[in-house]
């Protein structure tokens, strides 16, 4: 397993008791295409951790991999005047993640968490695990508890 995957695999047990079904794949979920493809699952079960950028610091946003960011309603949710895509760097810094293996828990540092609603749907999701290769299945239930995230429409 690669380091980073079994460091988010440590942290999510020491910090919440879950222990995550970490599943890697070569050839990478990069993509919320790639990761459904991958599992075999429908794309909108992918959890896609989305790191934005507003003037009040970071925030992860978890949607579905069927939708696209609505940054306006990112940025009404968070009581902001705006939201853009956050810059690799301050995502590494602050998260401790890097793109593409972004948890929606397990984080650096106490920033705060949306969630699409629309993940609340299913049974299964699947969220990346500290690595662009790395993804472990919840539910939706244990994704809102573990992540302290708000349901929200952030979708376009």
């Amino acid at each position: 397993m690669h380091p980073r995957a079994a460091e988010f695999r440590e942290q999510a047990r020491d910090r919440y008791g879950f222990e995550p079904d970490v599943q890697e794949f070569p050839e990478g979920t990069k993509t919320a295409a790639d990761a459904a493809a991958a599992v075999g699952c429908d794309v909108a079960q992918i959890a896609s951790s989305i790191v934005v950028d507003t003037e009040d610091g970071l925030a992860v946003v978890v949607t579905s991999g069927a939708n696209r960011l609505d940054m306006d309603a990112v940025a009404a949710e968070l009581g902001a005047g705006s939201a853009g895509m956050a810059d690799a760097d301050s995502i590494s810094e602050v998260v401790g993640w890097s793109i593409g293996g972004v948890p929606p828990f397990c984080h650096a540092t106490d920033v705060p968490v949306l969630l699409d609603e629309t993940l609340l749907t299913h049974e299964q999701v699947w969220a990346a695990a500290g690595t662009p290769e790395a993804v472990f299945p919840l539910s939706p239930t244990e994704l809102r508890n573990l992540s302290g995230g708000r349901p929200t429409d952030v979708a376009e």
